[in-house]
């Protein structure tokens, strides 16, 4: 990781980083990587077995400069990222923000901010740390969940895994533009524009089973 002279930290740039295509959409910069990662839900997981590409969609969560991604004991990712070579991996985080429309067909596009890591995964085996992962991962949908409810057995450990990828080898990428018409375009009779996509969450809404109220740390709820 290295510091650019506004003093902001950054990744370092490598040719896996480095886009082919728009390179001014790209960032290295830490602070706009870990917002993306901090704002979705779910990542994409990238690996080879067997000698052909496999994506898997998980959870995850950042902790610092690493991220952690759940999987079962008995997965493919997880089995080969167990032995001390680890897994040669690349996870890929997407936040969709807007349906941009043209008045061609050709140039539609959406608005995005994207995260894309590259390395060696890695199981996670010490106690702590796995402690500290699930945590990381319940608490990344849901802030404060992991304090307020049952922590795994023995049993439920024995089943679960996650892996480990040191945040080092990776960017994002962002599109915020608007309907980008070719000029012999912008008069045509047809609509263009932006569709903005959120994220909404509802009421929360209590199993039969909840006999207790509403906690604090769900009462942020709907937002």
């Amino acid at each position: 990781m290295s510091a650019p002279a506004d003093g902001s930290a950054s990744y370092s740039r490598t040719a896996r980083t480095t886009p082919t295509r728009y390179k001014d959409r790209a960032t290295w910069e830490q602070e706009a990587i870990h917002d993306i990662l901090d704002r979705a839900y779910l990542c994409h997981l990238g690996f080879i077995a067997d000698g052909a590409p496999v994506v898997l969609p998980t959870i995850y969560a950042r902790v610092g400069s690493r991220l952690y991604v759940h999987g079962s004991t008995g997965s493919r990712p997880l089995r080969g990222a167990s032995g001390d070579q680890g897994l040669p991996v690349c996870v890929t985080v997407t936040l969709v923000d807007a349906l941009v429309l043209t008045k061609s067909a050709f140039n539609h596009s959406v608005n995005f901010r994207s995260v894309v890591a590259h390395g060696t995964a890695h199981q996670v085996t010490d106690p702590e740390e796995l402690d500290v992962a699930l945590a990381a991962l319940v608490d990344h949908a849901i802030p404060g969940r992991s304090a307020e409810v049952r922590p795994a057995n023995a049993k439920e450990l024995a089943a679960t895994a996650v892996i480990r990828l040191d945040l080092d080898e990776v960017s994002a990428k962002t599109r915020e533009d608007g309907a980008d018409d070719d000029p012999e375009d912008l008069g045509l009779p047809y609509w263009a524009g932006l569709i903005p996509v959120t994220t909404v969450h509802g009421t929360p809404q209590p199993d039969a089973s909840t006999t207790v109220p509403l906690p604090a740390h769900l009462r942020r709820y709907p937002c």
